[in-house]
């Protein structure tokens, strides 16, 4: 068991969402919802390296699991603290882990498809080689119980839109939901999660609201979740790379409607006849 890193909070919260006064189409005056974005600036071991940003639901998560996916950390025992201060938008990690590369690994980054323009720093897929993932069974009522159970989370898209939701499930069982103005940050924030609770992935299902891009991919193969399920669509990248690394790739699934990409032979599809083919609009 890892020693697990001091988390300190100069202010523990910030705003999640604020009322606007806004006119619509007729004239008419109405009072909205909309969601806060709060710039949080990264410092690992006092160098800067990325300023997020974020809706600040779990910042100390957030943190450590992008410095993680990014490659920047791999030991959790070497980290001496997190610290998160809202007065100065500012996270700091401490680590006794080797960073003298820091700066190096910085100049090389890729520009991703991410929300806010993601980044992915260094040789990411040389990252995954050896990376082998199990080819869980999965059933299609299975698949039915957990979309329907997530259609009872994502409060701050039902008050204010302009989020993405991400999960981490085991069967229909949603271990952990977290929203944020970009799909990038709350796949960072269920990694980081995952690792301060030193959880593996093999047995969990990954459902994010946006699109199944490389970085999404990528992101749930350094989480070792095998299959990934979404909202929206896929793209070229993320179906090659899906098929490359074996995760079963399920886009499009709302309600009673699922495309299969990638892992077909996982799916079991046991639900016959007109109860697969209801109500789907």
């Amino acid at each position: 068991m890892a020693t697990l890193p001091k988390i300190i909070k100069t202010k523990a919260t910030v705003q999640q969402t604020m009322s606007v006064d806004i006119i619509d189409e007729y004239g008419d005056r109405h009072t909205k919802e909309i969601a806060c974005e709060h710039p949080l600036t990264v410092y690992l071991n006092w160098v800067e390296v990325v300023t997020l940003m974020t809706l600040g639901e779990r910042p100390s998560a957030l943190v450590l699991g992008y410095l993680k996916n990014q490659g920047f950390i791999n030991d959790l025992s070497a980290i001496e603290s997190v610290m998160i201060d809202w007065e100065t938008n500012a996270a700091v990690v401490i680590t006794h882990e080797n960073t003298e590369n820091l700066a190096q690994q910085l100049e090389k980054k890729t520009v991703t498809s991410g929300c806010g323009q993601g980044t992915m720093y260094g040789n990411v897929m040389k990252k995954l080689e050896g990376i082998t993932l199990p080819q869980p069974q999965i059933k299609q009522s299975m698949l039915y119980g957990l979309l329907e159970a997530l259609t009872h989370h994502n409060e701050t898209y039902k008050a204010a839109g302009a989020v993405h939701g991400c999960a981490v499930c085991k069967g229909t069982e949603i271990l952990s939901f977290v929203e944020d103005v970009g799909r990038h940050n709350a796949v960072d924030t269920l990694a980081g999660e995952m690792w301060l609770q030193q959880q593996t992935g093999e047995d969990k299902v990954f459902y994010t609201t946006g699109r199944l891009t490389s970085e999404m991919v990528i992101k749930v193969a350094q989480m070792g979740i095998p299959v990934l399920l979404s909202r929206s669509g896929a793209t070229q990248m993320g179906y090659d790379l899906a098929k490359k690394l074996g995760i079963t790739m399920i886009a499009r699934a709302k309600g009673l409607r699922f495309q299969i990409y990638n892992g077909s032979d996982n799916i079991e599809l046991d639900v016959k006849g007109h109860e697969s083919k209801g109500n789907q609009d």
